[in-house]
């Protein structure tokens, strides 16, 4: 007993590390021994412990280091791949060794094995060293890559081993396929039920946006139903199961499986599965996710990269490396930005100032124990990308010390030893180099201690002896670490020394001579692409492995439509695989393709161009021959006829084969064949239909026919029966006649109908309505009914999704033509028209135009001729056909259409008119129902184009259709015609306006008029003019109104004037400025102003100190003025001036100036118009005192009297002109001038000859519109 007591040890130090390092798989592995002692015992142990201390305690400074007792894993025995049968199970074996005991972890395809969330799939085992991982029920998506990872305080280490799993079933795959029933539905029968899964509603191949929500989505039938067995179902992207997270989100209602993709990005795009797995089997689903890149912020930046991931993380380090962007933008990406933020807050931190070209980066200064997520941004020329999707994040921390974060105390701590300085550092290796930076790494030293290390980096240039420390401000804690800024080209060479609170050890060995530079070259071009057909969306491309590619990424594969230059990517997620299909392209158009590899180091060359592929579907076998009929017997041959196959296959019938064998007695021999060249019509036992894909399988075969030759009067059965335009309620059909008439001709056919489900006997004529599915036969008639033909389908009555008409078009030419598209066309498709239903061979009324999915017939010269029902049929299509009937109204209506698009005309919503302005100024203009801004306007004036400038003003506002032309006054030689021309691609119009004669005159007049007033009244003027009115006291009383006009407003004044005695006179009166000092003086019960006799005077009543200054006054007449100014200074008392009152008065000279000043006051007209060979005299009144000076002017020349000119000055009034003969020559600008010492003025006036002789030869129509 006593024996068994002392086999129980205490714990070790080691062993209490171990279990606090790893406490799951120490409270998972290690049975806790419960032992009862006694007293006796108890004393006994504690005596043996003291006795051992005493014999330690002289040898005090002897301590044993743990360090020396622990390694790092390693693999004894590694698992083996294996290969295994479906259904089977398999074991992965391997052995490990290392202290404290390493944690094991599987691996599929670098996901983490839950064996215990899965335990009917996976069962792990570990076992004194020795691991397993068993594997049940193998089927094809356990074929992977497992690896399995051991990791303990010194560190990790991985093997890996393949498992293939095989297919022991795929003949029988084959067989239970062939039958039509669902291979999942008979695998696995449990427990006396079969569940039969099958998946409808699928969802297609789907394209979404970065940023945007995409949802996909199958229906699940499983059958039969049992109360609460739900299936599990499993969706995976690229063959990786999806986890929920927040941007993956899956829903099961029981009957619907949704797949929601919240946020999308590039991440996101691959091949998704729908795996529903039941006890019986599994079905499966899958489609491709293509996400597009989201639009850029400012034109020609790259793309975000994608795919940021975090490796090698450690307490200050971590290395990021992520995927370069499918789209570099307007230039190549000159390098990128890597951002850091600390977990828990928003602050973004750009970790390089220079962008680095390689797609990896080592980031170091991070703070130990806290969590990091990592960005890139891409840039160019042009500018930064968008950041990329942020990354996981992840601890910077030791990886030893990472599931410390599970220990509840520090026991091991307790025991720790100190002081201890450590050794060197092994195996010091540059793990990564290139031209911005190179990475040591280098495994911790065994002699450390447990308080921990850290390290100090020394540099050596090649062929010196001076080491240089690089971090000389702190150590690192990490055994890894990134040195920049070393020249680019030289040789280094590197070592690394620990440290810790006893001390620097010793250094360690140093590595070889390392050349900075990039170490991983750029992958070299992709072998040629080839590209193949595959759908009406999508094509096949294949291309060759880049041969010297280092860590390929993937490929890059971009098309671009024939012509246009135009580079656009297939996908932006780089794909490792030499195959992909380009979803998304347009049906018909033509493309070629490239492709690039991408590496870490940047993108390869771009591969050589495909050569140019159409997009439309692939070709197939096309499908059977049916309703093998006999036209018609002779007494050594027959004729056989048949229907073409509903399906071609997407290429033309290039023939038939027909077989056949002889039936005697009821026993059938073999078949042969009849024929070894295709036949090329249906009329010819058993028949096979070839394109250029192959040959179809074999038409059912017919009845046994007799070869007997016909004698019966009857005729024969129509043949060809088939059907074009099938419409909701309509269906075109078409046969061809018998082959045999009988003994008489045919005289017409009746065409039978019958709903699908309707038995024998419903047969009936087509004048009643039917629904849904239809059967057709014909009879024939000549003077006995025929047999029926063949039955024609059932044909559903609806019309196909996508299904287009024909329609008419008339062009800006005024060409009429009918159109017909097609979006379906296969290679060798053809448009085919006819008319009446009868092929169309005579170009002579039609031109026939076909490109790209659409036809156009156009009527060489539409006519009568042309009426009829014109139909168009594209070959190689499912029956894709439309119609158009040509009516008599439906063509005069066209041509009308044509005539107008020939010679269009822009419509005007108002002739051109004309209004009166303010300052006297013409404004003609009209408007436009509608144009567009690129309609051009042109300005007549009796057929001479004018143009803008100091003459005339014209706007055009083409938003409200309105054109304008302003003129600031008429004169005489503005009389004619205003035309407005209008120019409008090739629709034109033209308004205008005749302003001549008495209309033209009286408008001038008015202008004039406007102007004078708009001039008179910028200053004083009146408003009312002078009048009088006597008295009651017998006194005139003259008034009148003036407008005073300030800065800012009009002010009315009245003015009056008592006159007493007067007998009779004339009285002027003129406007003019008031006195003004410093300013204008307005009127007020102080200030006061007027007109006594022959004086102005201005008041004053009470004058004051404010009212020094130099006063003036401004006297105006309308043409000329004079200005008067008197100095109040106030030299002394301003007293003097009079204590109540200060008078100014002024002579009546500067007034009586203003009156007696020259002018000539009536007579001279504005304009004279006379005949060329007349005499022309103009008499003008002069007033002025003293008698003015008289003098007469042209065109600012001064006339001396002569034969030609006579000028008279009679009684100082009167001055007249006389131009005898007048001539051409003699037209200008006249003026009588008179002057006096008050001043000058001029009385202008126009002349103009005309000869009445060259206007007899101008068009009577001309200047008109």
């Amino acid at each position: 007993m006593e024996a068994q007591e002392e086999e129980v040890t205490e714990e070790g130090i080691n062993y209490v590390a171990m279990r606090n390092l790893f406490v799951r798989e120490a409270r998972e592995a290690m049975e806790v021994k419960v032992e009862k002692k006694t007293r006796s015992k108890h004393v006994r142990e504690s005596a043996v412990r003291l006795e051992m201390s005493r014999t330690v305690n002289p040898f005090h400074s002897f301590k044993m280091n743990p360090d020396s007792l622990t390694h790092r894993p390693e693999f004894i025995v590694k698992p083996r791949g294996q290969t295994v049968w479906e259904g089977k199970d398999v074991k992965l074996h391997c052995t490990v060794a290392g202290w404290p005991k390493p944690r094991i972890a599987w691996y599929k395809n670098n996901v983490l094995i839950d064996a215990k969330a899965h335990p009917e799939k996976y069962t792990a085992e570990s076992n004194y060293n020795m691991h397993s991982l068993e594997i049940k029920n193998c089927d094809f998506f356990d074929t992977a890559k497992y690896h399995v990872s051991a990791l303990n305080v010194k560190g990790e280490t991985s093997a890996v081993a393949s498992v293939v799993v095989k297919s022991s079933r795929f003949q029988f795959a084959v067989k239970v396929q062939s039958r039509g029933l669902k291979l999942s539905s008979i695998l696995h029968p449990e427990h006396g039920v079969t569940f039969e899964t099958t998946i409808i509603d699928k969802f297609e191949v789907a394209f979404g946006s970065e940023g945007e929500t995409l949802s996909l989505g199958c229906t699940v039938i499983i059958y039969p139903t049992v109360k609460k067995y739900q299936p599990e179902v499993v969706w995976y992207r690229n063959s990786v199961p999806l986890k929920p997270s927040k941007w993956v989100h899956t829903h099961w209602s029981g009957e619907r499986a949704v797949l929601t993709l919240v946020h999308l990005n590039k991440e996101d795009e691959g091949m998704y599965t729908l795996r529903v797995n039941t006890k019986s089997g599994y079905d499966t689903y899958a489609a491709y996710v293509f996400v597009r890149d989201a639009d850029v912020e400012v034109e020609g930046v790259p793309v975000a990269p994608l795919d940021v991931r975090c490796h090698d993380a450690n307490k200050d380090y971590v290395v990021v490396t992520w995927k370069q962007p499918a789209v570099e933008g307007s230039s190549s990406i000159l390098g990128y930005y890597i951002d850091r933020c600390e977990v828990g807050t928003h602050h973004w931190a750009q970790c390089n100032e220079v962008p680095v070209k390689y797609a990896r980066f080592p980031v170091t200064g991070l703070v130990e124990g806290r969590s990091y997520v990592f960005r890139v941004r891409a840039v160019n020329k042009a500018g930064v990308s968008r950041p990329s999707r942020i990354s996981e994040a992840v601890v910077a921390m030791d990886p030893s010390d990472r599931l410390q974060l599970l220990c509840p105390n520090d026991e091991y701590l307790l025991a720790s030893s100190v002081g201890v300085v450590p050794g060197e550092p092994t195996d010091v290796v540059v793990t990564e180099a290139t031209k911005s930076y190179v990475v040591l790494a280098w495994k911790p030293p065994a002699q450390r201690g447990h308080e921990g290390v850290m390290y100090y980096i020394e540099k050596r240039i090649s062929g010196t002896d001076t080491w240089q420390r690089v971090n000389t401000g702190m150590p690192v804690k990490s055994p890894r670490f990134a040195l920049f800024d070393l020249a680019e080209g030289k040789s280094y060479s590197f070592r690394v020394r620990c440290c810790n609170s006893a001390g620097v050890g010793e250094a360690s060995e140093s590595t070889g001579e390392v050349i900075v530079g990039d170490k991983l070259d750029l992958p070299s071009a992709p072998g040629n692409p080839v590209a193949t057909r595959n759908t009406d969306t999508s094509v096949v491309v294949f291309w060759g492995a880049s041969k010297d590619v280092q860590h390929l990424v993937g490929y890059y594969i971009e098309c671009s439509v024939v012509g246009t230059d135009v580079w656009m990517p297939c996908n932006n997620k780089p794909v490792k695989q030499t195959r992909f299909v380009c979803h998304g392209l347009i049906t018909g158009a033509n493309y070629v393709f490239k492709v690039k590899a991408v590496n870490a180091a940047g993108y390869s060359q771009s591969s050589p161009n495909s050569d140019a592929v159409v997009v439309q579907a692939a070709i197939s076998v096309p499908g059977k021959p049916t309703g093998v009929t006999l036209l018609e017997a002779f007494k050594d041959y027959m004729v056989l006829g048949w229907n073409a196959p509903a399906n071609n296959g997407g290429a033309d019938i290039r023939g038939y084969f027909v077989d056949y064998r002889t039936v005697k007695g009821g026993v059938a021999g073999k078949w042969h064949e009849m024929n070894h060249q295709a036949l090329t019509t249906t009329s010819y036992k058993v028949i096979r239909a070839v394109n250029m894909a192959g040959v179809s399988k074999p038409s059912l075969p017919s009845a046994p026919l007799e070869c007997k030759e016909w004698t019966i009067t009857v005729p024969g059965v129509p043949v060809g029966l088939h059907v074009l335009e099938i419409r909701d309620t309509s269906v075109v059909v078409l046969w061809e006649p018998p082959v045999f008439d009988g003994r008489s001709p045919v005289n017409g056919y009746y065409l039978d109908v019958k709903e699908a489900s309707a038995g024998e006997e419903c047969w009936k004529g087509v004048h009643e309505k039917f629904e849904q599915n239809w059967f057709f036969n014909i009879l024939m008639s000549n003077t006995t009914f025929g047999k029926p033909s063949a039955v024609l389908g059932p044909i559903l009555a609806q019309t196909r999704p996508g299904t287009k008409e024909i329609y008419v078009d008339v062009d800006d030419d005024g060409v009429i033509s009918m159109v017909f598209e097609c979006s379906e066309m296969m290679e060798g498709s053809e448009f085919v028209w006819s008319k009446n239903y009868k092929e169309i061979t005579d170009t002579s009324r039609l031109t026939i135009i076909s490109e790209r999915g659409k036809s156009r017939a156009i009527f060489n010269s539409p006519s009568l001729e042309d009426l009829g029902t014109f139909s168009c049929v594209v070959t190689n299509t499912d029956g894709i056909s439309s119609s158009y009937t040509l009516t008599e109204e439906g063509l005069k209506r066209l041509l009308d259409i044509s005539h107008d698009h020939k010679f269009p005309v822009i419509p005007f919503k108002n002739e051109m008119a004309m209004e009166l302005l303010e300052k006297g100024r013409v404004r003609f203009w009209t408007q436009v129902e509608k144009c567009t801004s690129d309609c051009q306007v042109e300005y007549v004036f009796n057929d001479v184009i004018i143009s803008q400038g100091k003459k005339y003003t014209m706007n055009f506002d083409k938003s409200t259709g309105i054109i304008e032309m302003f003129m600031d006054s008429l004169e005489v030689t503005d009389e004619g015609t205003f035309t407005f021309n209008l120019v409008d691609g090739k629709a034109k119009g033209t308004t205008s306006l005749v302003l001549i004669g008495d209309g033209k005159q009286e408008l001038q007049k008015k202008s004039e008029f406007a102007r004078a007033e708009w001039v008179r009244k910028q200053g004083p003027h009146f408003v009312e003019y002078l009048d009088f009115s006597v008295t009651p006291d017998c006194d005139v009383l003259l008034k009148c109104k003036v407008i005073e006009t300030n800065v800012n407003n009009y002010s009315a004044v009245d003015i009056s004037s008592k006159m007493e005695h007067v007998d009779k006179a004339l009285f002027d009166v003129c406007v003019l400025d008031s006195f003004t000092r410093d300013g204008k003086i307005a009127a007020s019960e102080r200030v006061k102003s007027g007109v006594t006799g022959d004086q102005l005077w201005l008041k004053i009543n009470e004058p004051t100190e404010k009212d020094k200054g130099k006063y003036s006054m401004d006297i105006f007449d309308g043409k000329d003025g004079v200005k008067r100014a008197f100095d109040l200074t106030g030299q002394g008392d301003i007293g003097e001036y009079n204590a109540h009152k200060l008078s100014l008065m002024i002579d009546t000279c500067t007034f009586i100036s203003c009156l007696d000043r020259a002018r000539v006051v009536g007579g001279l007209p504005d304009v004279v118009a006379i005949q060329e060979g007349k005499s022309l005299n103009l008499t003008g009144n002069v007033w002025g005192e003293p008698v003015p000076e008289v003098s007469w002017t042209k065109n600012e020349k001064q006339l001396v009297s002569d034969d030609h000119y006579k000028l008279k000055f009679e009684h100082n009034k009167f001055a007249s002109i006389t131009i005898a003969a007048v001539t051409t020559a003699d037209s200008g600008k006249y003026a009588l001038v008179v002057k006096n010492k008050y001043g000058t003025e001029a009385g202008e006036f126009t002349v103009s000859v005309y000869n009445p002789e060259e206007e007899e030869k101008i068009p009577l129509n001309a200047g008109w519109g």
